[in-house]
């Protein structure tokens, strides 16, 4: 008694969970699109800084005023930190596949980019986790899926193979950038880690994107509007709705709810680049789409599995567990479980 849609005390309604669920699925999942329209007229590592530069210094300012100075003052070590972090996630990430899109179709870019969870494990299993051999089965099956996308045989628009594997790299470099952190001494606060990694990567995508050349004879007025709404979806949506969603779902769902994201977000990207931008989608593509989400989502499901084993054995013999940071969207944030992993956005 007194319970309300279907929830306990203290739990929030399941429709307010599904909210943000679907929230994370569209806005990430369109990510790639308004990626692919900013960068036809706008330099992809430029914009790229802009965006993160503008988001992290928002969330920084904001925290600096709501919680005051003290709370968003960061050590060295940490500044150290985020910006490497930053630099594998964001520049690494986020910017090659911005560079990638300007030849690469956005749903054939979120396919491969799907393959982070992959890496994820391999980093795992070659650091001496000890992946059971379902997971392992999964991720063969999934790099069979991105291999057949790279494939130089059935590829619509001008995506040669130099672009898709700058993708692979991208996904590689995510992957990395998540592994990692969650052995590097990032700050405790979520927010102040997502917003200081925002500001380093944002300065390692300004220098490279200045380093290349992209300044030069650089006129906005040669910028769409198309574009410029794009920067703007990015910053808003992707940025700071999305990832409030997530945040928020990571502290009121179940991990392997909200993971559902890695294989329903390249779904979307697909069909909206379909809808908006008239992307072919080849038989190619269809075949690649089926078995990377199938093996993501095999995955999920084995790794959930696994630490609702684990979280039984630790039960029984009355072990405390604690949450380790793993890596999240575009930025990175403290997950609880090691295991999932999320893709640039």
């Amino acid at each position: 008694m007194g319970e309300t849609t279907s929830t306990r005390a203290g739990q929030p309604p399941s429709w307010l969970v599904w909210a943000a669920l679907w929230t994370v699925y569209i806005v990430w999942g369109s990510t790639y699109l308004a990626i692919r329209v900013t960068v036809e007229t706008m330099p992809p590592l430029l914009t790229a800084a802009t965006r993160f530069l503008v988001a992290g210094a928002a969330v920084y300012g904001f925290l600096w005023i709501r919680k005051g100075r003290a709370h968003v003052r960061l050590e060295p070590r940490e500044m150290v930190a985020s910006t490497a972090v930053g630099a594998l996630l964001l520049f690494g990430g986020n910017g090659l596949v911005s560079v990638a899109e300007e030849h690469v179709p956005s749903a054939l870019a979120a396919l491969i980019i799907a393959s982070v969870p992959l890496w994820i494990v391999v980093l795992r299993f070659f650091t001496g986790d000890k992946v059971p051999g379902g997971t392992l089965a999964g991720v063969a099956v999934g790099f069979a899926g991105v291999a057949l996308l790279i494939v130089p045989s059935d590829q619509p628009g001008s995506a040669g193979l130099g672009h898709l594997l700058l993708i692979v790299l991208a996904s590689m470099s995510w992957a990395t950038g998540s592994f990692i952190s969650k052995r590097l001494p990032l700050p405790k606060d979520p927010f102040v880690s997502t917003a200081a990694q925002m500001l380093g990567g944002g300065v390692v995508l300004a220098v490279a994107g200045l380093a290349s050349g992209e300044a030069s004879g650089l006129d906005p007025s040669t910028f769409s509007g198309a574009s410029i709404l794009g920067l703007v979806y990015l910053i808003v949506a992707g940025s700071f709705l999305a990832f409030t969603a997530y945040v928020w779902l990571l502290q009121n769902a179940p991990i392997s709810k909200v993971a559902t994201y890695a294989y329903v977000n390249p779904t979307v990207a697909i069909f909206l680049g379909w809808l908006i931008l008239s992307e072919e989608i080849t038989p190619v593509i269809i075949a690649g789409a089926a078995v990377i989400v199938a093996a993501v989502a095999w995955i999920v499901r084995m790794e959930s599995l696994s630490a609702k084993e684990a979280s039984s054995l630790d039960e029984e013999s009355e072990v405390g567990r604690t949450s380790e940071p793993g890596g999240p969207p575009p930025p990175h944030i403290p997950q609880p479980s090691e295991r999932l992993a999320t893709q640039p956005e």
